[in-house]
């Protein structure tokens, strides 16, 4: 099997992210293009297409497993993927994931599978940030949905693609301004921007087809697959463009790119080519996500956008918060982070909220309720973010949330925050008397 490196391309702002993939494409000698279409999952199948800078190289279907579009691309991805490794002509293969696939799942069945995953990078048009953001709708409503059982919206998941992903290629868009710019530094301030349209390096294969599709065209058994001319099959069973053996052999070897950062030719990689091939660890990715030690954004305040860090030692009264959350929901495009209730004083709660809607779910506890023989089981990462935020009388039980809008009213939003801890009366009552506050959040908690 050849040293195949993946790169993982997704994001719901679907222009960027094609944008971005043939950009990959013509920058990257050797580099292949696989992406499963969903959209016609209700017809029973998953198309899957394979294609170069010059055009489409392979298409074929997966059938739905489960009745679950996201399973069947989990089950056909990773042999698609070790087929082009067997093959040994593909030294890049960019996995462009469908509109509200989530790269997070995706890069851990890539890379638990064994295959060399070397980058996540999520596409994104500036312009699109917050209606993506202020959009509640259901993906099934938006014609996006992955499964029958899909529940999620478009504002929950575009935040999760966002926030994941430590690369993010951002397209020039005529309709952004310093406001959105601002808000996507804010929200995901960790992360790498690489222009989709910056360096190009000389002597890059920039002479094909550049839009991320190719031409368009029937199969020789009369249907269209994706609009794209398809003159061949493979004996595998692929679909194959009408090129000679020759000509596709040439068009993907290569003796891949070299550390130094360069094509085989001596050319420079581009910016966005050079994240894609930078690496990625999987497991610090789940941990950055992970309520407990989360890398959530800083305080900001710029081009009328702010990021507000709210952090405090003292528990939630579990009515009165449960009162103000549809006002604390909507206080901001995004927040998110970990939270302490008095009633249930040895659970992490995890706060998700965007596009007016909030998820509220158990995280586990918290390690200052845990005996020390058990902190052995707790990974690393974990006890390194309590640590940092440890209390001598409390540990890391806190709040710790944070809010970012264009337009975020500061000051009420922490009056109503701290409107919501306990009273000084209740805090001194201690755990026991905590214990007995109505139990506001079952409801929320069970669902």
């Amino acid at each position: 099997m050849s040293q195949l490196s993946v790169v993982i391309v997704g994001g719901l702002h679907a222009d960027a992210r094609r944008a971005a993939v043939a950009r990959l494409l013509a920058d990257v000698p050797g580099s292949v293009a696989l992406h499963h279409d969903l959209a016609t999952a209700a017809a029973g199948t998953v198309v899957r297409t394979v294609r170069d800078a010059t055009g489409l190289l392979s298409a074929g279907e997966a059938p739905l497993v489960d009745d679950c579009a996201c399973c069947a691309l989990r089950e056909d991805l990773v042999p698609e993927l070790e087929r082009l490794a067997d093959a040994g002509r593909t030294r890049l293969a960019v996995v462009e994931l469908w509109d509200s696939v989530e790269p997070k799942a995706m890069a851990e069945v890539v890379a638990g599978s064994g295959l060399r995953l070397t980058g996540v990078i999520t596409a994104v048009d500036p312009a699109l940030l917050l209606p993506c953001l202020g959009n509640g709708d259901d993906l099934a409503d938006a014609g996006l949905a992955a499964a029958a059982t899909d529940r999620r919206t478009v504002a929950d998941t575009f935040a999760r693609q966002l926030e994941y992903a430590p690369v993010l290629a951002v397209a020039e868009s005529e309709h952004a301004d310093d406001e959105d710019r601002a808000l996507l530094a804010q929200l995901h301030p960790t992360a790498r921007q690489v222009p989709i349209e910056g360096d190009r390096p000389e002597g890059s294969a920039g002479s094909g087809h550049q839009g991320g599709e190719p031409a368009d065209g029937r199969t020789d058994d009369g249907h269209t697959v994706n609009g794209h001319t398809v003159n061949g099959h493979t004996d595998d069973g692929h679909t194959d463009v009408g090129r000679t053996d020759n000509e596709r052999t040439e068009g993907m070897r290569t003796e891949g790119v070299r550390a130094s950062g360069r094509t085989p030719a001596g050319a420079p990689l581009s910016a966005l080519a050079r994240a894609a091939l930078a690496g990625f660890d999987v497991e610090a990715a789940a941990a950055a996500q992970h309520p407990a030690c989360a890398r959530l954004p800083a305080e900001a305040d710029a081009h009328g956008v702010a990021t507000l860090v709210w952090h405090r030692r003292r528990p939630f009264h579990p009515e009165r918060l449960y009162t103000a959350l549809e006002d604390l929901t909507c206080a901001a495009a995004r927040s998110r982070g970990r939270f302490w209730l008095a009633d249930r004083p040895d659970t992490l709660l995890h706060w998700d909220a965007a596009g007016g809607a909030l998820c509220v779910e158990n995280a586990g506890p918290w390690l200052a309720s845990l005996p020390d023989a058990a902190w052995d089981l707790v990974p690393p990462v974990r006890r390194a973010a309590a640590a940092l935020d440890w209390h001598p009388e409390h540990g890391d039980c806190c709040q710790h949330l944070v809010f970012t809008s264009p337009g975020l009213d500061r000051d009420g939003l922490e009056l109503l925050l701290e409107s919501c801890l306990l009273t000084d009366t209740e805090y001194a009552a201690g755990r026991a008397a905590w214990q007995q506050l109505p139990p506001a959040f079952d409801t929320l908690l069970e669902a």
